[in-house]
């Protein structure tokens, strides 16, 4: 294959483009190119192995992107690769955000200032453990709109947002002078489906974009690349440990003219809550990048470095053919990923082992490792404040049907379902389909929870003769990122409520979104149940601590305002990490939101993360 994007670089330039080389020394007016030919890829007419690794500007503080991006410099690294998630730059139809830590565009400045080259994955579609694989959740208000296929309103939706993608990016691709130089066409999409012209659709949509001036692909796994990729464009595959030598034998049967890459080597695994902690090795990482690299294959290391799932965007996973997203596995806040670069950005002996390959087989030397501040310890501190969530509820909706999260205008947080049973009832309260977590309450009193995660979906029923308030408090716990779930991955009470038998009708909805809740009213007064605790603990150090949580049952942590994420008993992530830059020298806010709260909760700071807890198998509390 031949793709001509712009005319290359004088004989000059080229002589000094070797493997891995700093093509930034050069004019940055020169025209760039980078494409495949001759069955390579080709940076400015020369033969360029890629040798990249995932990190993702959104789940990583905007003050430290230089720190990683110098990390993977240190590293031996040529390339960054980024996902670029809808769902955090178009938050509601038509309002966009490319601020703070969602600047890409900024991020790729940096990249190139340090020397590397970016790999970007605008999707639409992403997956990577993000809610909803990245999609906003307004997609879904339209029960009829069916996402990651022809659908003319999904289509509509994802051009309006690529097209307002190219207009911040598409200036930075190489052909422009900038440091993208392939931009891949949705994603893993063999896994989903095979939907050729949906792929074309995708692509057009792209170049009308403006993403011309750098090399389109597609990427999936080797079994599934048949049903993802486009002829016209070249693939690369994603996989895991013990596997490159397969994989890559399939990719040669499929693919024999080339290029050959791994777009995706699993550098380890994500967690799931309620699951043990995931790790791989990393010698046998360490041999088979070598052992890619001594091919002349070109890799992106996934992840190179993981980050953080702040705030409410962890995704889920659940049985990936099955459409009503069976066997649902809500992931943890932390995307440490086991990656070379720790959560917080710290080396682990899984880099040094990659840098010493990268090193050996390219016979380049790498840039020092650059230092870290290290992470400080914080004294235990108490929450002495609170307030009921009960306390705090806004107007409600009123509707005879429960409506979704996505019909009341709200993307994450909780949803609040009330209504009035007449007694006497005996059997069965049966929630229907719920996504994804609801706790069930009569006047007032906690009668247990119903997990998505053990496909529950009711719980026994005896109330005497007259009237009783049922509340139904429910959690979007997570989206699924992947598999023929994501369609109907609406969060809240789906498919109507029966109390023994009956349909139960004449509903308020409170919508919960939790936005700012240091700006609630709080007291002295203790609280028990679902409460927001608030304290305050003194910082002398702006250097990153590991918040552990295990005081507290099940609900969601801000600092200064900033969404830390989830914390859930069922394990095995026990600290959220907190980076130093979100911490005021001085006095610190902190509000813990906990559902099943009780009075006397402290925090304190780690000087390294826990993520391998005790696991609980079953959290149902009577």
């Amino acid at each position: 294959m031949k793709f001509r994007i712009t005319p290359t670089l004088s004989g000059l330039l080229l002589s000094a483009l070797v493997l891995g080389g700093c093509p930034f020394l050069a004019a940055q007016n020169s025209q760039r190119s980078f494409n495949v030919q001759n069955n390579q890829f080709r940076l400015d007419g020369q033969p360029f192995q890629i040798i990249s690794g995932e990190m993702h500007y959104s789940r990583i503080p905007r003050e430290y992107w230089r720190s990683r991006l110098k990390m993977a410099k240190a590293m031996g690294l040529n390339t960054v690769t980024t996902y670029v998630f809808w769902n955090v730059h178009e938050p509601k139809p038509g309002v966009y955000d490319f601020s703070g830590d969602a600047d890409v565009a900024e991020f790729i400045r940096e990249a190139k200032q340090e020397g590397l080259y970016v790999i970007l994955r605008p999707g639409p579609y992403s997956c990577a453990e993000w809610e909803f694989g990245g999609y906003p959740a307004w997609l879904l208000k339209d029960p009829y709109m069916k996402v990651r296929s022809r659908d003319p309103k999904f289509l509509a939706a994802a051009r309006s947002w690529l097209m307002r993608l190219g207009k911040e990016v598409a200036p930075l691709q190489i052909g422009n002078g900038g440091a993208i130089i392939a931009v891949q066409v949705e994603n893993e999409y063999g896994s989903y489906s095979d939907d050729h012209e949906y792929m074309e659709d995708i692509r057009h949509i792209l170049l009308d974009a403006g993403f011309t001036q750098a090399q389109l692909y597609t990427a999936d796994g080797a079994d599934e690349l048949t049903k993802g990729s486009l002829p016209e464009l070249p693939a690369v595959i994603n996989f895991g440990t013990g596997s490159v030598k397969d994989e890559f034998a399939k990719l040669h049967q499929l693919r024999p003219q080339g290029p050959f890459m791994s777009g995706e080597y699993w550098a380890g695994w994500f967690d799931h809550w309620g699951s043990p902690h995931e790790t791989r090795s990393p010698q046998q990482e360490a041999d088979e990048v070598g052992w890619m690299l001594r091919q002349g294959y070109s890799v992106s290391i996934y992840m190179f470095h993981g980050g953080t799932s702040f705030g409410w965007m962890n995704g889920a996973n659940a049985d990936e053919a099955d459409p009503d997203g069976k066997n649902y596995q809500p992931d943890v806040t932390s995307y440490d990923y086991d990656a070379p670069l720790d959560e917080s950005g710290r080396p682990t002996p899984k880099y040094e082992l990659l840098r010493k390959t990268v090193a050996e087989v390219t016979g380049r030397q790498t840039p020092p490792v650059p230092a870290i501040l290290p992470a400080q310890i914080i004294a235990p501190f108490p929450l002495t404040m609170a307030v009921s969530l009960w306390k705090t509820l806004p107007a409600p909706v009123h509707s005879e049907q429960p409506q979704t999260m996505e019909e009341l205008n709200q993307s994450y947080g909780y949803v609040l379902y009330r209504t009035t049973l007449e007694g006497p009832i005996h059997g069965e309260l049966s929630l229907g389909k719920l996504h994804s977590y609801a706790q069930v309450y009569l006047d007032g009193r906690l009668m247990g929870a119903v997990d998505r995660r053990y496909n529950q979906n009711a719980l026994p029923l005896d109330i005497p003769a007259g009237k009783v308030r049922l509340d139904i408090l429910v959690e979007n716990t997570g989206r699924v990122n992947f598999g023929k779930a994501i369609p109907g991955e609406r969060v809240g009470l789906l498919s109507g409520v029966t109390a023994g038998g009956k349909l139960v009708t004449s509903w308020d909805n409170y919508s919960l979104p939790i936005e700012a809740p240091e700006k609630l009213a709080y007291s002295a007064a203790p609280c028990v149940g679902a409460c927001f605790y608030r304290g305050s603990f003194q910082v002398t150090s702006l250097a990153d601590t590991f918040l552990d949580t295990s005081t507290f049952t099940k609900g969601q942590v801000w600092i200064n305002g900033h969404n830390l994420g989830r914390v859930w008993n069922a394990g095995p992530q026990r600290t959220l990490y907190l980076p130093g830059p979100w911490l005021h020298k001085g006095m610190n806010d902190v509000v813990v939101l906990d559902l099943q709260g009780q009075p006397g909760g402290t925090l304190w700071g780690l000087d390294h993360p826990f993520l391998d807890g005790a696991v609980l198998k079953a959290a149902n509390p009577k």
